[in-house]
């Protein structure tokens, strides 16, 4: 297994870790940076992992041959140029970090820097994430083969040849699931509206999405049959269908939501 070095251990962070280790990398192997205190404690006795404050404290003879960015896009610009030297060593650089591209890595890293962009979601908490990346015209086979090692130890993994795409992306699926758990909510409020106690619509809108999402990842059948199938002619989910669904209802909002998200990825490039 290769020497991976993870900057940043939070949430998406602390989800690669334990990926990479269920998929059989070595906690030797792997080592953290992380100048939260709390946080690298966290990490140190959650996986067992050797977590230091900053690259300087990495211990000799530490030879990584992946750095994995998995700090915060505002974040980014006070710590990326420390880690050049692992860039000239010929280590490949993957970033999870929403809006940050190929260009602004490899303006702080070097031109011929071995980049790999990538946006994971939240899901990859339990292996059920997917991840979108693309790669630098420097990032030789191996390299991009340890990175899909990397990235699909959370989930599915898609590559693609056009970066500009990533802005797209981060607004549909990285951003996806907080869109998700709004519609819990949103349910979950209105059941409540409806008369129902609210412990209950909140059991209930939870249950009602989980089980729906299970059902669309068992079956064949695309959303647009499943929601037929579940709608009566003139029955109550048809009468619902016509709220959501009438001008400036559902379809119009995500497309306004998706925009200003995929808007927001191309200003942190920035």
């Amino acid at each position: 297994m290769a020497a991976i070095l993870l900057v940043g251990c939070g949430k998406m962070g602390s989800a690669l870790v334990e990926g990479w280790l269920e998929a059989g990398f070595r906690a030797d192997e792997v080592g953290v940076v992380e100048p939260e205190a709390n946080a690298a404690a966290e990490a140190r006795q959650r996986f067992g992992v050797e977590v230091v404050g900053e690259p300087g404290q990495i211990p000799a003879p530490f030879d990584p041959q992946a750095v994995v960015f998995a700090v915060k896009p505002q974040g980014m610009d006070a710590i990326v140029g420390e880690y050049a030297s692992f860039a000239d060593a010929g280590a490949a650089v993957l970033s999870i970090a929403a809006g940050k591209s190929i260009t602004y890595f490899q303006r702080h890293l070097g031109d011929a820097a071995a980049i790999v962009r990538s946006m994971p979601n939240t899901p990859a908490a339990v292996r059920r994430g997917i991840t979108v990346a693309t790669a630098s015209a420097f990032v030789s086979k191996p390299q991009r083969k340890l990175c899909d090692t990397l990235l699909e130890a959370v989930g599915e993994v898609v590559w693609v040849e056009d970066e500009s795409l990533l802005d797209a992306v981060t607004a549909t699926s990285g951003s996806g699931p907080a869109y998700v758990f709004l519609l819990v909510e949103c349910l979950a409020q209105a059941g409540a509206a409806a008369g129902l106690p609210e412990d209950l619509a909140e059991r209930l809108a939870r249950a009602t999405v989980t089980g729906s999402g299970a059902l669309l990842d068992a079956s064949p059948d695309p959303p647009e049959i499943l929601r037929r199938n579940v709608t009566s002619p003139a029955g109550t989910t048809a009468e619902a269908l016509t709220v959501l669904m009438a001008d400036g209802g559902m379809a119009a909002l995500m497309e306004r939501a998706v925009a200003a998200a995929a808007r927001r990825s191309r200003e942190l490039a920035d």
